[in-house]
């Protein structure tokens, strides 16, 4: 996890950047989907990003948190017929975008850039697994 994290934020220019990642359970996401992002239920995978507000600039270099629950990404592995390692470096990927700044709620537009950048960073971070 730790080397796939750290080629990720190779990849993005960012080697240097700090990050924690939090693996919990549906319920442990579920009460941080309400609490921070007043959304009901479960997710696969959240993040909080460090290097935004009032002191985002403070440690320009800490980029935040990326919870990600293993039993949506274990689900979702299965509903996919896909391997839950492949599914988890996904969410891990799309975790560490959000950090960076990409975002793909706000425009169809950014939705397609997040994504060509989430499929580039699988086939790279992927095979080098």
């Amino acid at each position: 996890m730790q080397r796939n994290a750290q080629a990720i934020l190779n990849v993005l220019g960012c080697p240097d950047g700090e990050l924690s990642i939090l693996i919990v359970d549906d319920p442990a996401i579920a009460r941080l989907n309400a609490q921070y992002l007043q959304h009901e239920g479960p997710t696969n995978v959240i993040s909080f990003p460090m290097r935004e507000g009032a002191h985002g600039d403070l440690h320009p270099a800490l980029l935040g948190d990326v919870v990600i629950s293993m039993d949506t990404c274990a689900r979702e592995s299965a509903e996919a017929g896909m391997d839950m390692a492949e599914r988890f470096l996904e969410l891990l990927i799309h975790g560490i975008l959000h950090l960076v700044g990409y975002d793909h709620v706000h425009s169809e537009a950014e939705a397609n850039v997040m994504e060509a950048k989430s499929l580039e960073l699988m086939e790279i971070v992927y095979k080098r697994a």
